[in-house]
């Protein structure tokens, strides 16, 4: 009798919660509203949630209360309508989230700097939300983590509150898909991954992202949609790397890589096109191998290939200062003393987004050569590294004649390659960004 008693109590907990989401007076909170944060916030508050978007920096709170938008995959006019509708708001008090009936968590999942994993925004959030946790809430982790992460992080603090998960609360990961700049496949049409604690768990956050996401696809737990993630992007990693070491070989066999992989692309099948660089950047792709090799360890598995192919991006960026090296030298001029001119810091090409962008490694060594560093880039106007400010520089004739050599690290659309080309000495082209370009004798590619 009472568990059948338990059984009716989940059942009624499951649907009330359900209920509100269906008639969207579930009031959602997001935790850390940056590239993954505010995009979903902005999502839910379009189709008739009214959200909160909780997070610490001031800077970001005060804009979005002003309708100023600072993402540039969120549209300035859908950002300042939600916000004077009062569909989207946002604070730094704590006692905001008590009051949601979902909070989303979107914080940081960095590395230490021996390539550890770094949860500690993750676990400071749930201990903050271990604090004001009440009945009938629902709790998902998107921050990309290691397996295990939402039941043995996060469970455990929320359980020491006394409720029960599946019955007092509701808690799951669905991993962020978020690709910057993309523009066919936004937040609404990128398919979402749903692991719940409990089934009613799951049943209750497939319930909330089905409301704006197109297709949601339930998993069996939080350890299977957290693998989900780190393996998606360890495929492109250990791909990455493969057509990086490929790029290595050919440089030594004066091949080509470009019209090798050009070439193969043709092939109807068996084959999917990845393109040499600079190295990896981002906030997934250089740092979610880590995590997943960190936790290999955990369980006496070595992950072998998975740390090998994080050896050979990681040495694309002194491969990129040794081609620099070469093409001076070739002209009769020594590194030491040479005046650099650096065309993108951003990670990929037309966003804003520089965080761990391999150009911050290659003007570091190209620095610590002795070259004189200047970089323009039309989506990065600034950035500081290493306590050191930086600011763009025009794009102007005089600039790129004056330049030793101008390397190429982001191929931005916006850029005009045959100018670029047409005054510049040399270049060295780590992106094949001037394959248009007719009169290419000053070019030196990856």
């Amino acid at each position: 009798m009472q568990s059948l008693e338990r059984d009716l109590a989940l059942d009624d907990a499951v649907a009330a919660l359900k209920e509100k989401i269906a008639s969207r007076t579930a009031l959602v909170g997001v935790v850390g509203v940056g590239y993954v944060g505010l995009p979903l916030a902005v999502e839910k508050a379009k189709v008739g949630f009214t959200v909160v978007g909780y997070d610490r920096n001031a800077e970001r709170v005060a804009k979005i209360n002003a309708g100023e938008n600072y993402i540039r995959d969120v549209a300035d006019a859908e950002l300042c309508e939600m916000v004077r509708a009062g569909r989207l708001r946002a604070s730094a008090d704590l006692a905001d989230l008590q009051r949601c009936d979902v909070i989303v968590i979107c914080v940081p999942t960095p590395l230490t700097p021996n390539r550890d994993p770094d949860i500690s925004y993750v676990r400071a959030t749930a201990e903050a939300i271990a604090r004001i946790l009440r009945r009938g809430q629902l709790v998902c982790l998107e921050s990309t983590t290691y397996p295990g992460t939402t039941e043995e992080v996060l469970l455990p603090l929320f359980a020491a509150t006394g409720l029960k998960v599946g019955a007092d609360f509701f808690l799951a990961f669905s991993p962020e898909r978020v690709d910057p700049g993309n523009k066919r496949y936004t937040t609404r049409n990128t398919n979402k991954v749903v692991g719940g604690v409990t089934p009613g768990c799951c049943d209750v956050a497939s319930t909330f992202y089905g409301a704006t996401i197109l297709d949601v696809l339930p998993v069996s737990s939080p350890r299977v949609a957290e693998m989900t993630k780190v393996f998606e992007n360890t495929f492109r990693a250990v791909n990455i790397a493969l057509v990086n070491e490929m790029a290595l070989l050919c440089d030594r066999l004066d091949i080509d890589i470009w019209e090798v992989i050009d070439a193969a692309a043709t092939k109807p099948f068996g084959i999917m096109r990845f393109d040499p660089g600079p190295g990896v950047g981002g906030h997934c792709i250089p740092i979610d191998p880590f995590y997943l090799t960190w936790k290999a360890r955990e369980v006496d598995f070595a992950t072998r290939f998975i740390e090998l192919a994080g050896e050979v991006n990681l040495q694309m960026p002194y491969f990129v200062r040794e081609k620099v090296g070469r093409a001076l030298n070739a002209a009769g001029r020594a590194l030491n003393g040479a005046g650099i001119l650096v065309i993108g810091v951003a990670y990929k090409r037309d966003i804003e987004d520089w965080r761990e962008s391999p150009a911050l490694k290659v003007i570091e060594l190209l620095r610590r050569d002795g070259a004189a560093l200047s970089y323009h880039d039309p989506f990065v106007p600034a950035f500081s590294t290493n306590g050191q400010a930086h600011s763009s520089v025009a794009l102007t004739a005089e600039a790129l004649e004056a330049a030793d050599c101008v390397v190429i690290l982001t191929d931005h659309s916006t850029v005009d390659w045959d100018f670029v080309v047409a005054h510049a000495r040399r270049v060295v082209d780590t992106r094949n960004a001037t394959r248009g370009v007719a009169d290419r004798e000053r070019v030196v590619r990856l």
